[in-house]
């Protein structure tokens, strides 16, 4: 296992190691799998690379641990390890590290993220009320300094304290919290030169008050506070989005499995308690949560969630069955031939930790920049506080240009440069109609030179429909008769044809094959060209035949429509300089149809989702970024994989979880997500560019004594507003699309 080497920016978020009563024992929830013991852990407070090099590394030392690997976006630390090794152990070494640690729960999980949320915007509410409260005081010592008596001033700077410090006490806990976890541990982090601005222009504003000096500084205090929470609240939104991917893949995979005895009774019981060589038993219209090899039984399975093919395949004995399929028609019988931790949807889901870990070289940069950035800015202050100090200047003085410094020097404007661009983005790309779901999807979506997109239900809507026209008198009507009995995509695009209506009798279903019954007292048949003795079709489409009796079968074609945007879309894509090609697991002929129709030269058809996954890996070993576009479990890999991606509302909530921006109304929202992106990123650059010049000058400026934590505050709320007014240039209109 690779890890990366022990840093010195650690950041437990304030999450307190967990009390006796919450941290549950671990022991119950560690399966064998051949020689090893797994277990799954839920750990609250680490929040970037620094935590996941530190907790990755400890747990690795451990005797006997093969793999530990953290996801930091849902929180799940998976240990893999052979011997005594206990698992107490384990959760007492992520304990020790100053985490919290508890056994795997999704729900709960979910649970956190949510509380997490609602405490930040709690906590910004408070400040936001507060800050105005006081800067309504304010405004009042400003504007009559020369008249106001000093007691009525006092008495203002009185009943500001009284309103900042319970605010400080409630809405700081974030960065209080975790200010004292790391320096318990003689560590750092940002939030520690954070709280030391709170604290030193509370408690110097207090001083003053109580001296009866002109000034005091509580509004400055409260309006740091809140800015900070604005950035940190944006970020605790992202992370809870983020999760839901892994929580709705194992909503997916928890479902119950009905495993047949050596006795023959049957036992529902959790996938989880599968193992190889179980008996199976999956009745219509249930999905396989497991892998299985079908023994008895005959039935059509809808495979479209795993690999992409528009209609069902006919399945029967000695045929694999993978994770995700469904059984539409007759029960069938078989064995596992893997656990539920080894099945497609746990290797999918794999593949979504794997993306998301390549997500995070993001956030290490942006840790690495925090552990430089910290010791600076204490450095700064203290050798300002000694130098004014030791050159003769009052410790009263020198103490507020130290706060000064600390307050001026705060990354408001370099933390909101990026949150701030997302969030105006983000507003005019709803009014767009798309959505985005990650926290740094307008960088990469802006980096992105390549499309890739699945076929159905992606540039195709996904459901076929009749397109048969002069059909003979009756024939449509006759044939709904049979096609109401059944689930089939294409009985189901006949239904809807025809409209309500009666069913025949005795319908039989024939797995592969078709439905045959009485229709008007005349045995009729539909079906496959062989079962209706009919020969077979030129259609690029799907087709079903009819035969009525002795009469010659009349041939039924469907076409999966392709969306009426789909040619346009692609047109302005590659306008922008971006490549465009399909990886669908749809059969050769559907997709090079559809290829064909929108001119892309490059198409690859029944892809699995490993499949799918190479072919990204292949183009980015060529250099390309990769914009992945797909509706299907089979494409959630992908998509987790992809430099960025996007997912049709429509699609399956693990593709949506797994992707960074979800569109609705056709394709249309494409183009403008690329160019919104691309603007979005030249913004983000300059706002960076503006927070690097403000401190070069504003530093300087509060180190010679020129500014009061006052000033200060002032200097980086307007930093922060210059910032955010830059943003909202993202609401102008944008160049005309081709």
């Amino acid at each position: 296992m690779n890890t990366v080497a022990v840093d010195t920016a650690g950041c437990p978020s304030g999450l307190a190691p967990p009390s006796a009563s919450e941290a549950a024992d671990p022991s119950p929830f560690v399966r064998r799998v051949g020689k090893q013991d797994r277990l799954s852990l839920t750990v609250r407070g680490a929040k970037c690379g620094a935590c996941l090099s530190r907790i990755e590394s400890a747990v690795a030392a451990l005797p006997g641990v093969d793999n530990a690997r953290l996801n930091l976006s849902t929180g799940r630390l998976d240990i893999a390890w052979t011997g005594d090794l206990s698992a107490q152990r384990i959760a007492r070494t992520v304990s020790d590290l100053g985490y919290g640690v508890a056994p795997l729960d999704t729900r709960a999980g979910d649970t956190e993220h949510k509380k997490e949320e609602q405490s930040l915007l709690l906590a910004m509410g408070v400040a936001g009320f507060a800050t105005a409260n006081i800067m309504l005081l304010s405004v009042s010592v400003w504007g009559g300094h020369d008249e106001m008596g000093e007691a009525t001033r006092q008495g203002l700077h009185a009943v500001s304290g009284v309103i900042a410090l319970p605010t400080l006490l409630f809405s700081g806990r974030p960065f209080f919290r975790s200010a004292w976890n790391v320096l318990k541990r003689r560590r750092t982090n940002m939030d520690v030169p954070i709280s030391l601005a709170l604290i030193l222009a509370f408690s110097v504003s207090v001083a003053e008050t109580i001296r009866g000096g002109e000034h005091a500084y509580f509004d400055a205090a409260c309006m740091l506070l809140f800015f900070l929470l604005i950035g940190r609240f944006l970020d605790a939104r992202v992370r809870r989005r983020a999760y839901s991917a892994a929580r709705d893949l194992a909503a997916l995979a928890s479902r119950t499995v009905t495993r047949i005895s050596a006795t023959g009774t049957h036992e529902p019981v959790r996938a989880e308690d599968i193992r190889p060589g179980d008996r199976i038993l999956l009745a219509p219209g249930e999905r396989a949560v497991v892998d299985m090899l079908i023994e008895h039984g005959e039935s059509e399975v809808d495979e479209s969630l795993v690999t992409g093919e528009s209609l069902p395949r006919f399945s029967a004995a000695g045929m694999q069955l993978m994770a995700g399929s469904i059984n539409l028609s007759q029960p069938l019988t078989g064995r596992a031939t893997a656990a539920s931790a080894d099945s497609l949807l746990s290797d999918i889901g794999r593949m979504l930790e794997a993306g998301e870990q390549k997500r995070g070289a993001y956030r290490r940069i942006a840790d690495k920049a925090v552990s430089l950035y910290v010791p600076i800015v204490h450095s700064t202050a203290l050798l300002t506080f000694l130098g004014w100090w030791l050159a003769g200047l009052g410790l009263r003085e020198s103490i507020l240009i130290a706060v000064s410094t600390l307050i001026i020097t705060c990354p408001c404007a370099l933390a909101l440069a990026a949150p701030v661009v997302q969030v105006v983005a983000a507003g005019r790309l709803f009014r767009g109609g798309a959505y985005l779901k990650s926290g740094d999807a307008l960088e990469r979506i802006a980096a992105c030179d390549h499309v890739v997109f699945d076929k159905t239900g992606t540039l195709t809507l996904g459901t076929p429909r009749l397109v048969s026209i002069n059909l003979p008198a009756g024939t449509l009507q006759d044939a709904a008769q049979l096609a109401r009995a059944s689930r089939h995509p294409l009985s189901r695009a006949l239904t809807a044809a025809a409209g309500p209506g009666p069913l025949a009798a005795n319908v039989k279903e024939r797995p592969g094959l078709g439905l045959e019954g009485t229709v008007n007292g005349i045995a009729c048949r539909l079906g496959s060209a062989e079962w209706t003795g009919a020969r077979a079709s030129i259609h690029n489409g799907a087709t079903l035949f009819f035969v009525r009796g002795a009469e010659l079968p009349v041939e039924l074609r469907f076409e999966d429509d392709i969306h009426a945007s789909a040619s346009a879309t692609i047109a302005r894509l590659r306008k922008l300089g971006m490549g465009v090609e399909i990886v669908s697991g749809d059969r050769s002929e559907a997709v090079a149809e559809v290829a064909r129709t929108l001119g892309i030269d490059h198409w690859t058809a029944a892809a699995s989702p490993q499949d799918k996954v190479r072919r990204l890996e292949q183009l980015q070993s060529e250099g390309k970024h990769v914009l992945m576009v797909g509706d299907g479990l089979n494409d959630a890999g992908a998509l987790a994989l992809a430099h960025a991606s996007a997912a049709p509302g429509g699609a399956l909530d693990v593709s949506q979880s797994a992707s960074d921006a979800v569109y609705s109304g056709g394709l249309a929202p494409l183009p403008l997500l690329v160019r919104t992106a691309r603007k979005a990123r030249t913004v983000m650059l300059q706002n960076f560019g503006f927070a690097a010049a403000y401190n070069l000058v504003a530093v300087p400026i509060a180190v010679l004594g020129h500014a009061t934590p006052l000033v200060a505050a002032i200097a980086m709320s307007g930093s922060s507003l210059i910032v955010c007014l830059n943003a909202l240039r993202l609401n102008l209109p944008t160049e005309k699309p081709a």
